[in-house]
């Protein structure tokens, strides 16, 4: 991605998403639920997220995430009294039970568990716009993962989300950014990334 910023990245993630049609989203969506059997097992703890608008994945996603026998935790939002976000809390996903939240989200209801409940997971499950060789994670901007990866356990898999084409060589990074171990792709499955 050259000289970009992380604005130019986003904004070109972003276009290209939007002309995704929704076959190729759907069809993309169940390649990424057949990889999970290689990396999730009986009784694990994953950190999931339910994808919105465009974002790779569906609530399938999640459901097979249960069917492997995870315990699946879901992120949800907020904010300090000065507006900053803080640190995601977990809601344990109960199918048929999520509730439209800010930012157009999908969340668990209360009651929920502390910030430091992602130290549980084998496995965190991350959305991103983009992911490079090195473990660079695109977001979106907000800072809630920033906030929340360094509570994760150290030994954890962290797995950035994207579609095959958002597994670039190269992207802009921050001091804050947490760096991912592993991109979850539709074609090439759980890549490790950092080697």
């Amino acid at each position: 991605m050259g000289n970009s910023t992380k604005s130019d990245v986003r904004a070109a993630v972003l276009r290209a998403r939007r002309q995704v049609s929704p076959v190729q989203h759907e069809l993309d969506a169940v390649a990424l639920c057949r990889h999970l059997s290689t990396f999730v097992g009986t009784g694990d703890t994953v950190c999931a997220y339910v994808p919105v608008g465009s974002e790779p994945g569906s609530v399938d996603l999640i459901d097979a995430l249960r069917a492997l026998g995870a315990r699946v935790l879901l992120p949800v939002t907020g904010h300090d009294a000065a507006g900053a976000p803080v640190p995601l809390q977990w809601g344990e996903y109960v199918p048929g039970t999520l509730i439209e939240a800010r930012y157009g989200l999908l969340e668990p209801p209360a009651p929920w568990l502390p910030a430091d409940a992602i130290a549980d997971a084998v496995t965190v499950l991350v959305p991103a716009l983009a992911v490079d060789r090195a473990g660079r994670r695109l977001g979106r901007g907000a800072g809630f993962y920033d906030r929340s990866l360094p509570l994760a356990a150290a030994d954890a898999r962290l797995v950035g989300v994207v579609r095959d084409e958002e597994l670039v060589e190269n992207l802009p990074t921050e001091p804050h950014d947490v760096a991912m171990t592993h991109a979850l792709t539709p074609r090439r499955g759980l890549v490790p990334l950092g080697e």
